[in-house]
């Protein structure tokens, strides 16, 4: 309910995204759609770092889309009635999926833009997988008509091929390619309206022509306006009623045909596709017409599911204001002013002021303040209602992910999830007056991007970071060097190995034997070792104690115990710890006077070095499992590169229209993967990679890192 009590508006509302492969016209797609809905006066430019949504100096500084930018703006449907539309605008780079994923997630639709030359590419390909996977409505919009080689029908068919989808056109353009081409892009033909549309370049698109469809472009028209129609009979029973009804005879209206494509685009069966150039003003009012015409409003989603956080059972709850609260927060963003957490309302109100629960947390937070997002600029709410998507202060336990919701009506939704991170590298603050700065602002990063993680290596004494790339990681360094002013280190991390033995050594004696005349140390142990795999989860190493408590009493077995595990962690010849070994105490002497738990822990540290001598050291390095998945006409490079990192190759097979490579390599070998499978597949593949086990390094590595090549 709105506070003076009147019904919810949710009909004329669209939770729209803006998604896209790199490059493809996202970000002028959104600026000319602000321009033409009224809420800018100024169209800015990627190319001068001036856009709305790119407000980050490094979005400016790079042209490209780092967050995703959330801004409100209205149109008016057929009826002139107004309708608002909540418009985020995502990144079309691999290494910011996380931030389609968690945009798509809580979007009630999709504008997917493709550039008519490229076509569908590596990310186009991602976000199709993305939006699939959350059931997200979407419409289609091929842009860059006056570019040199755009092929509308090439693209078409692309997106029915390669992504698996049921396009429907319903505009086409009149000719393509720049001016002064024999056949360059004039306009576009509606063919649902049946009229040919010319736009004046002059007025920034804003004066549209409307004509009789020309005598030359009579075949094209027919050709492309049968296919919308067959197309859609297949997707709509009561649109194919309609057209069997016309085909004898009776009339069949635009409403009869939009109705239609709005049904089949709301169930997921099918996309209409749109085109024209966005930087040429071309196409946008149009594509806004559909955005109204056939995406959902939050009143025709699905009810959102959940479960009950204690008993587990299934909920549901309905996009009603009059329902109990939920949200999930789906995004955070610090800024000079704290914490700014994006809340998805899916049914009831959040109120200013008031403290929803956090059932998955079992914590009451507090919601300061509510505002509506215009990019960076806020505008301050007192509730936002079924629907909205609002920015919220004052949330200190929730992260990504996390469910709001009323705290006598307790529901869990689901949460994000996320792909895990597969580059790291070391970081150190440059003084000690650092640490501390570079600890916060690490808790800070991590709870703002659920894709970056931090960790702090004991072995190795460093705080390794780690993300989806190296363009991810180099943005995070840029915003503590330039925005937190952190002065830090950043390089490669060091891989952690491991060691063990080669064979089984046995009857292998220490000792310490140091008696100056006063009280002295003594003790002498005997033990065997051999190589053990131990279980995961287990001590790596395992001890057995078969002297007799004649020789070694109880507390000093004890003392010889520990310091093995002890050595076990400083490491062997490499200084890498030693796992996979078993160590037994066999027998041992001791001194009345001079014996003790020290003297017991120097004798047990030199039988373990003799005995490691001896037993011959094998360097373990980690192994990962990755999963590549790429188009079969890069297959070869790909497995081909993966055989040359010493990676094992488990098994290829097909998944749907890709190609799916699983294989196992040493980590060593995999750190600039990301870009390197990027290099190989023209951008189109992508991987993932998780640890699998440790497994013998080559010898050169074991001679290299214990030191041997420096004594030859």
């Amino acid at each position: 309910m709105d506070s003076d009590g009147q019904p919810s508006p949710l009909a004329s509302i669209r939770n729209i995204g803006i998604v896209a492969h790199i490059d493809a016209g996202k970000t002028t797609t959104t600026e000319r759609i602000l321009y033409y809905t009224g809420e800018i006066h100024r169209m800015g430019d990627v190319d001068k770092g001036s856009t709305t949504t790119d407000y980050l100096q490094e979005e400016r500084e790079r042209g490209i889309t780092i967050v995703a930018a959330a801004i409100s703006c209205k149109w008016k449907d057929a009826q002139g009635e107004p309708i608002t539309i909540n418009i985020i605008d995502t990144p079309g780079h691999v290494d910011f999926t996380a931030e389609v994923e968690r945009s798509l997630r809580v979007l009630d639709g999709a504008v997917v833009v493709f550039s008519a030359v490229e076509g569908v590419e590596a990310q186009s390909e991602t976000v199709w997988r993305q939006a699939d996977k959350y059931h997200v409505p979407r419409l289609c919009f091929i842009n860059k008509m006056d570019r040199i080689g755009a092929e509308f029908e090439r693209v078409y068919d692309e997106i029915r091929d390669r992504l698996a989808g049921h396009p429907i056109p319903v505009m086409i353009p009149i000719g393509s390619g720049p001016e002064g081409n024999p056949d360059q892009f004039q306009g576009l033909i509606d063919l649902i309206e049946q009229k040919a549309l010319y736009y004046q370049t002059e007025d920034l698109g804003s004066t549209i022509t409307e004509k009789p469809i020309p005598d030359e472009l009579r075949d094209t028209f027919d050709h492309w306006r049968e296919t919308m129609l067959d197309q859609l009979s297949e997707f709509d029973e009561t649109f194919a009623e309609h057209y069997m009804m016309a085909l004898e005879g009776e009339p069949l209206t635009p409403e009869m045909i939009r109705a239609g494509l709005r049904r089949a685009t709301l169930t997921g069966k099918a996309q209409p596709v749109l085109c024209g150039s966005s930087f040429k003003y071309v196409g946008v009012q149009r594509l806004l017409d559909a955005v109204v015409s056939y995406l959902p409003s939050p009143l025709e989603v699905p009810p959102v599911k959940g479960e009950h956080p204690k008993s587990g059972d299934e909920l549901e709850r309905p996009p009603d204001p009059k329902a109990p609260f939920s949200g999930l927060v789906f995004k955070i963003t610090h800024d000079a002013h704290g914490d700014l957490s994006f809340v998805r309302v899916y049914s009831g109100i959040l109120k200013s002021n008031t403290r929803p629960l956090n059932p998955g947390r079992n914590k009451k937070e507090n919601c300061s303040r509510l505002y509506h997002i215009r990019a960076d600029d806020r505008e301050q709410i007192d509730q936002a209602l079924a629907g909205d998507i609002v920015g919220v202060v004052g949330l200190k336990e929730s992260v990504t992910g996390d469910t709001l919701c009323d705290q006598a009506h307790p529901i869990l939704l689901e949460r994000i999830e996320f792909p895990e991170t597969v580059i790291s590298m070391a970081i150190e603050p440059v003084s000690s007056a650092d640490k501390n700065k570079l600890a916060e602002a690490l808790v800070s990063l991590a709870r703002e991007d659920p894709t970056f993680t931090y960790k702090f290596d004991e072995e190795t004494g460093e705080t390794l970071i780690s993300g989806m790339g190296e363009l991810h990681l180099e943005i995070i360094k840029n915003k503590m060097l330039r925005d937190l002013k952190l002065k830090v280190r950043i390089g490669k991390p060091r891989v952690s190995y491991r060691e063990t033995i080669q064979h089984a050594v046995k009857g292998i004696h220490g000792q310490c034997i140091r008696q100056t005349g006063g009280s002295g140390l003594y003790a002498k142990v005997t033990i065997d070792l051999e190589p053990e795999t131990q279980a995961k989860g287990a001590p790596v190493v395992r001890f057995v104690n078969k002297a007799k408590p004649n020789d070694v009493p109880t507390e000093f077995v004890r003392a010889v115990e520990a310091a093995i595990r002890e050595d076990a962690k400083s490491g062997g010849i490499t200084g890498y710890p030693l796992v996979d070994l078993k160590v037994t105490l066999t027998d041992g002497d001791t001194h009345e006077v001079d014996s003790n738990e020290l003297a017991f822990g120097f004798a047990a540290t030199d039988a373990l070095n003799k005995a490691l001598e001896k037993a011959g050291a094998v360097l373990l390095e980690p192994i990962m499992k990755v999963e590549v998945v790429t188009p079969e006409d890069f297959l070869g490079n790909v497995t081909g590169d993966l055989s040359s990192r010493r990676a094992l190759i488990d098994k290829t097979y097909q998944r749907g229209k890709l190609w799916v490579v699983e294989a196992r390599a040493p980590l060593e070998q995999m750190f600039g993967y990301s870009t390197d499978v990027r290099s190989l597949s023209q951008g189109r593949a992508s991987y993932s990679m998780e640890p699998f086990d440790y497994a013998p390094a080559p010898e050169a590595m074991l001679r290299k890192l214990s030191g041997m090549d420096d004594e030859d």
